[in-house]
């Protein structure tokens, strides 16, 4: 199915939204929850999958929709029609502080690997699939687990990341290494494989796991300075413990470290 030509605008720095402009008629379809805002006369309807298949039998979408299980995304996503008969607006937000990524399919061969969690919308379509690791050090250790989040089509797709971000263009055998949590995603002939850190030092008390990243060219890789997982850690770390009033409780400072370090409540 050819996907439906949309325009679009990204807006913001830290906490970005895009804004997809619809012909009349035309459909983009989100993730549950991504939705912000809409121009009036757009019709928002839930739909089983992706939306890639809607003219499939019914076994055909609980499979569609089972696959987006395995990657840890719910059964539905939401479709959103233009029934105007002009231009209308309709805008998709990113659940955390980061960036929004436009993949254009057809300057990346048609299929684009993304970690599970960061698919955000797509032109009516694009098909949301899963990637299997066919690699067992890859699966168990790479951080992204067996199953990846699959994006395929001709269209438009958006996906979001943590932080800031970084584009790498790899040449044929150009190798890069990275924290297997920055991953977001990578173009269809990029080889991804996982490799051990090594020394008992930097496995024990480096503080960066036992294992990164290895992805080798010809093709584009994106990367999150910020992955959501870490940002989580980090917050929950802080956070005022059941019983207690913060990070400081039982220290011989107590709520005095909490003025100290300029971490007072009111």
């Amino acid at each position: 199915m050819k996907a439906h030509e949309i325009d679009y605008h990204i807006y913001g720095e830290e906490m970005q939204y895009v804004e997809i402009e619809l012909d009349p008629q035309e459909i983009v379809v989100a993730e549950s929850g991504s939705f912000m805002m809409m121009d009036n006369g757009i019709k928002m309807e839930t739909i089983f999958g992706d939306g890639s298949q809607q003219q499939s039998g019914l076994f055909d979408k609980i499979l569609s929709a089972g696959k987006r299980v395995l990657t840890g995304e719910s059964l539905f996503m939401t479709a959103f029609l233009n029934q105007n008969n002009f231009k209308s607006k309709v805008s998709f937000a990113s659940p955390y502080p980061g960036k929004i990524i436009a993949i254009d399919l057809n300057q990346f061969g048609g299929k684009f690997i993304c970690q599970k969690d960061s698919f955000l919308c797509a032109a009516k379509g694009v098909s949301v699939g899963i990637e299997f690791s066919k690699k067992l050090g890859r699966g168990l250790f790479g951080g992204e687990g067996f199953i990846m989040q699959k994006i395929e089509g001709d269209g438009m797709a958006f996906v979001h990341s943590g932080g800031t971000l970084a584009k790498k263009v790899l040449a044929p055998n150009q190798v890069i290494k990275v924290d297997t949590g920055c991953i977001i995603g990578f173009t269809k002939d990029v080889d991804y494989d996982i490799e051990f850190i090594g020394g008992i030092k930097n496995t024990i008390f480096g503080g960066e796991g036992m294992f990164y990243a290895t992805l080798r060219g010809p093709g584009t890789v994106y990367i999150q300075s910020l992955p959501f997982s870490r940002l989580a850690d980090r917050v929950i770390a802080s956070a005022p413990k059941v019983g207690g009033s913060g990070k400081e409780e039982g220290s011989l400072l107590g709520g005095i470290g909490r003025l100290l370090d300029g971490d007072n409540k009111f």
